[in-house]
């Protein structure tokens, strides 16, 4: 997803490269064949495949739909005609469309392909909010069943169906309880499974926080990414609850940082950051007002 949320670029230009320090000579896995799409519905088979066998992941032999009356999700069964709703052979096959030609999982170049398709740049917000609703474990990757339980708690089972959903899920993001569960959820997906990290890169920390903040930036948002930018070397690294109590902290204490208390449970790196703030906002009042702006 550009380089943002799905961790296939620069940290700088969005969320970094997972495989950013490795040899450049090493080859991706995400090769895909131009055969593995057919023309037809841009599913691929393989013969003696439980998919060539019978596509349909629900073991039966007929299609299953669902529709939504009144908001309600309900199953069909195919008589009830598939254009009620949404089939799951046809959510199979949006995602063969993508998948790894090894992998049994949509990775770098199909996430990079199916943003492409979405005309979404991999870097925004909207990809974050996808990756939100098909509950992905990592960055740069779908798992079979993460992509089919995405889509239908979605309601959608092809391009078009995502993109027409992508305004509803900005909208729902919002209310108060679902932005706390997408502020959680994007500390852990941020986090590199196969290194075993328990907490993020500062950098990565830096371009999550901004990402994450798209919609409704606090006021103290700038202040503190200036703060850890300006101070690498002691700020290696973001912890989880230094992550989820952020969120509390820009609820909690004013722009002007007035009502902030030491004697408060924050993180020690928030009372660092206070005290800095407070000393940068000191000799920037004895240049005038305008030095106190955040370059």
């Amino acid at each position: 997803m550009g380089q943002c949320v799905t961790k296939c670029k620069n940290p700088s230009s969005s969320l970094g490269s997972r495989n950013a320090d490795k040899e450049s000579g090493s080859k991706s896995h995400c090769k895909k064949s131009t055969a593995a799409v057919t023309e037809a519905g841009g599913s691929k088979e393989e013969p003696g495949s439980a998919h060539a066998k019978d596509p349909l992941a629900n073991g039966t032999g007929k299609a299953e739909v669902w529709a939504e009356p009144g908001g309600a999700r309900v199953a069909l069964g195919a008589e009830q005609g598939a254009e009620a709703g949404l089939t799951l052979r046809r959510i199979e096959e949006f995602f063969e469309r993508y998948r790894d030609e090894q992998d049994d999982a949509i990775l770098e170049e199909g996430m990079e392909q199916l943003c492409n398709d979405l005309q979404l740049d991999p870097a925004e917000f909207r990809v974050l909010l996808l990756a939100w609703k098909f509950k992905a474990a990592t960055m740069c990757r779908f798992t079979r069943k993460e992509f089919v339980d995405g889509c239908r708690a979605l309601g959608a089972d092809s391009l078009e169906g995502i993109m027409s959903r992508l305004p509803e899920l900005q909208e729902e993001v919002r209310a108060e309880e679902n932005f706390k569960d997408l502020y959680r959820f994007t500390f852990q997906f941020g986090l590199d499974a196969e290194q075993g990290q328990r907490s993020l890169q500062r950098d990565m920390a830096v371009a999550l926080w901004r990402l994450v903040f798209t919609q409704d930036v606090p006021a103290l948002l700038p202040c503190w990414l200036h703060f850890l930018t300006e101070n690498p070397a002691g700020i290696r690294g973001v912890s989880r609850d230094t992550w989820n109590m952020f969120l509390n902290f820009t609820q909690a204490v004013g722009p002007d940082l007035s009502n902030y208390s030491e004697d408060e449970a924050w993180p020690s790196l928030f009372d660092t950051f206070v005290e800095w703030e407070a000393e940068r906002r000191s000799r920037a009042q004895q240049h005038g007002d305008a030095a106190a702006e955040i370059p």
